[in-house]
């Protein structure tokens, strides 16, 4: 409903009911003697917001039951996705927004609006697709696998390059004992539905983090729901880093909750508790991942040096666990890592430069790239624009504001493989989700008796300190509203402008999160061909490919090497397309019976060819064709998905 203008202290049920008792009186208002002439008008009134909710997903249920996801193009699943899919974003926004707003509703049913987001948001490509996505996860698969197999941990003189991987084994460890605990063959089996799990998993720990911070549920559940649409980044996915964002929240919302106040030896007791916590949250970011005990190290400095949380056990807590871990069982990578990371450091140029193969190309491509771009900075500047529009906010949620300034000197330290940009984002969103939500809530709901302290005289543990008396503003329903002043179009702007960005946000996602699932997403033809090279391929075997973009890449990678050529110098990448088969033949010449080389070319490798800039589909059926005419190579098998072609010994 538009905005009137009233201040917090008028009650909007008065605004709306007529100076004369007309009906049934509601709910609140029924004499317990006659319940049932009230209830039920009372029922479905508090019901309504069950309307919009169902609506939304049963367009949701029809769209994804007449999708094909056969033949994807340029756009991914934007282009595939039916017509009702759209409309139902579209109603989930409107009774999200409508009900979140309304004071007299429950905060269950934002919540259910929420959950319902993330399930149209995240469960979609894993009800469409039948193979799960990406081939990062599909590695992290292979990686379970070897642990299961191998049945501990090995050193790099025996793995290479993935030995890297067992120095940071908790979520692959953690995975292998949940695989053995379901009984099933692998975690292919279950990890098409990651991004909904890893999702979900956010949502308690931001919720304790913006509680910490304001009482006003609308602004709590609007920054939540800004957050679900502008984490397209996709580490959501089944890997590391998805568990360990969601710890290093848990650690924040510890810290923002019960660290940095003085107390009495009861309270000193109390966070001794909060703190063996936290060790445990810690430690386990810092056997899992690399990136995110650096990412919380600077977050938790950057707390450490307000008054409000002034309390550096935290901090000097996770750093001696982390570098406990890099002293001792990470050394080995560090070692060899440490000269590159080095050089790296200051060169803020080259840390958010993308490579070679990392540039979008084709008009889908490139139109995918800009919307997730737009709907980043779309969420940055609402949330600038509510650091400098509700002062008081912003002074009582600096440390909010803190951690989502906190990444950005990353971009200093290293490029983490052309990905620090992406990862500096993801890490500033839940602070700048809650601004954003400031930004596009009218000034009238965000008071400052809501925030912490305001409710009651004494705050509790966590909670922010109470305000001084002088400086509270009351919040009486009995007290009449001030005249508001003559702001009314200003105010009729804002009402449909809200509503109308929020939405653009929210179908802004789609694009942003799935606009490249043709190059993420592996048809069960292609998962097969890969899989029929790995049964029979003997040991210390080779398999040369145009990249590493397909299901399987690392299958067995303790017993198979891989070779993928468009990572090679630019130099060699041309030589290759000027005469294919004999430059690669002479490449895999080098392998010695009874192991064999393969030559695999797959769909997935030239979508992702094709989309990043590295070989044009023109170059890639060269490539192909060369090798299928060559007496060098013979073809083991082939299917609508790709071509599998091997080596003659006698070349």
């Amino acid at each position: 409903m538009p905005d009137t203008g009233e201040t917090p202290a008028h009650d909007s049920r008065d605004a709306r009911a007529p100076r004369e008792p007309a009906g049934p009186p509601s709910r609140e208002e029924a004499a317990p003697s006659d319940p049932g002439s009230t209830a039920r008008p009372g029922r479905v009134v508090a019901a309504w917001p069950a309307v919009p909710l169902l609506a939304a997903l049963a367009l949701w249920g029809w769209a994804v039951r007449h999708t094909d996801v056969s033949a994807l193009d340029d756009y991914g699943l934007v282009s595939a996705l039916h017509p009702t899919f759209w409309a139902g974003l579209a109603v989930l926004t409107a009774g999200f927004w409508f009900t979140v707003r309304d004071p007299r509703r429950r905060a269950g049913w934002p919540a259910a609006y929420v959950l319902g987001l993330l399930v149209m948001e995240r469960a979609t490509q894993a009800v469409l697709y039948p193979t799960p996505l990406y081939a990062w996860a599909w590695k992290h698969d292979a990686v379970i696998d070897h642990l299961l197999t191998s049945g501990g941990l090995q050193s790099a003189d025996r793995l290479g390059d993935m030995a890297v991987y067992d120095q940071w084994p908790g979520f692959f460890a953690a995975q292998a004992a949940l695989v053995r605990l379901l009984g099933v063959d692998n975690a292919a089996m279950y990890m098409a539905w990651w991004p909904l799990v890893s999702s979900v998993l956010l949502l308690l720990p931001l919720l304790l983090i913006y509680r910490t911070f304001t009482r006003d549920r609308r602004l709590i559940w609007t920054a939540l729901w800004l957050f679900c649409v502008g984490n397209w980044v996709g580490q959501d996915y089944f890997s590391p880093q998805s568990v360990a964002f969601a710890l290093h929240l848990g650690v924040l919302a510890v810290v923002l909750r019960r660290y940095g106040r003085p107390g009495a030896h009861g309270a000193r007791q109390r966070q001794a508790v909060w703190t063996v916590l936290l060790s445990v949250l810690v430690i386990a970011i810092v056997v899992s991942h690399q990136l995110t005990p650096g990412m919380l190290v600077v977050t938790l400095l950057a707390l450490a040096l307000t008054r409000g949380h002034r309390d550096w056990i935290p901090l000097v807590t996770t750093v001696v666990i982390f570098l406990a871990w890099c002293l001792t069982a990470a050394l080995p990578f560090l070692s060899a890592a440490m000269p590159d990371m080095i050089r790296s450091v200051g060169d803020i140029g080259a840390n958010v430069e993308t490579g070679y193969g990392s540039t979008p190309t084709g008009t889908g491509a490139v139109a995918t790239s800009w919307a997730a771009r737009l709907l980043s900075g779309c969420v940055l500047l609402l949330a600038l624009a509510g650091v400098l529009r509700a002062r008081e906010l912003r002074r009582r949620a600096l440390p909010l504001l803190l951690v989502a300034a906190a990444p950005l000197p990353m971009f200093v330290a290293s490029s983490y493989g052309s990905e620090m940009i992406f990862r500096v984002l993801m890490f500033m969103l839940p602070g700048a989700a809650f601004f954003a939500a400031a930004a596009l809530l009218p000034a009238a709901q965000l008071p400052g008796a809501r925030l912490p302290g305001a409710r009651t005289p004494s705050a509790a543990p966590g909670e922010a300190h109470p305000e001084p008396a002088a400086r509270r503003r009351p919040f009486s329903r009995s007290r009449p509203s001030l005249p508001s002043p003559p702001t009314l179009p200003r105010l009729r702007y804002a009402a449909w402008l809200s509503p109308l960005v929020l939405l653009a946000a929210t179908l802004a996602f789609v694009p942003s999160y799935s606009g490249k699932d043709r190059v993420n997403y592996f048809p069960p033809g292609e998962v097969a061909l890969v899989r029929q090279l790995f049964d029979q391929a003997p040991d210390d075997s080779l398999v040369v490919a145009a990249n590493r973009n397909y299901p399987l890449a690392y299958e067995q990678y303790w017993r198979v090497d891989h070779y993928w050529f468009l990572e090679d110098t630019r130099t060699h990448v041309d030589d290759i397309v000027r005469d294919p088969a004999a430059v690669l033949a002479r490449d895999m010449a080098g392998v010695a019976a009874p192991a064999r080389a393969y030559f695999l070319l797959t769909q997935g490798q030239m979508a992702n060819s094709e989309m990043n800039g590295q070989l044009t589909a023109a170059q890639l059926r060269r490539v192909r064709e060369s090798v299928a005419d060559s007496p060098r190579f013979e073809r083991v098998a082939r299917n609508s998905a790709g071509v599998l072609y091997v080596l003659n010994p006698a070349s």
